[in-house]
């Protein structure tokens, strides 16, 4: 799957990149109705991080969101987007994995997706990705974004705690304003796992720092620096 990436978009061109049966996600997926506001410290954290300089580049690895490039390209950074929980959902990734059972071809993956230079980004926003990936996928996710984050760079994320339950629901994150994201539903994915911090702060070894944020609503806050 190619990714998207945009240093400016024009106001009319989201019909047009946002239309059809694209793989990125769009139609029935996102549960019609009024969207989730959910306010973030952490979010706002990392907002003022990437606000002291324009021409940052930033990666999406969520559902494409038309509010996360308006408000990227607003702060004068480039944008790149991944939806990469959708593409681990392509059928051909799947494979026999020796036990009777099916598992994810994950060198395949890395060869059709995420194909970044290293040391590229300056800032990740990853959101709860790891608690809805295949398991073969994610630590090797982790270590692809820490080849391509700049050192010093920014990554936010957040985690389900224990009390969110299996049927916790999953969300397209719309960046509302520099400390406001808007959840809305979708119907597509279910909540493989639940990481406690100790399974975070290894997730994230290699990286130089970590910091959570615990909110209200069965939600960490992580904001990690490369």
């Amino acid at each position: 799957m190619l990714p998207i990436q945009w240093s400016a978009v024009a106001p009319g061109i989201f019909g047009k990149l946002f239309g059809g049966s694209s793989r990125q996600g769009t139609g029935d997926e996102f549960v019609p109705g009024e969207k989730i506001s959910r306010r973030s410290t952490g979010f706002n954290e990392f907002i003022r991080a990437i606000s002291r300089e324009e021409g940052l580049k930033v990666l999406d690895l969520g559902s494409t969101s038309p509010a996360n490039i308006t408000f990227m390209t607003g702060l004068g950074h480039k944008f790149h987007q991944e939806d990469v929980l959708r593409s681990a959902t392509d059928k051909a990734l799947v494979i026999p994995n020796g036990d009777g059972g099916t598992t994810i071809d994950v060198h395949r993956y890395f060869d059709e997706n995420l194909d970044f230079e290293r040391e590229e980004f300056d800032a990740v926003m990853f959101w709860d990705l790891a608690d809805f990936l295949p398991e073969p996928l994610v630590k090797p996710l982790i270590e692809r974004i820490q080849v391509a984050m700049k050192p010093g760079g920014i990554l936010f994320a957040l985690f389900h705690t224990k009390d969110a339950g299996p049927d916790a629901p999953f969300y397209r994150f719309n960046i509302a304003s520099k400390d406001t994201l808007e959840l809305q539903p979708a119907r597509a994915f279910r909540l493989q796992r639940i990481f406690n911090n100790r399974h975070v702060e290894n997730l994230f070894r290699e990286y130089s720092s970590i910091k959570f944020f615990l909110g209200r609503d069965n939600i960490r806050e992580v904001l990690v620096i490369r």
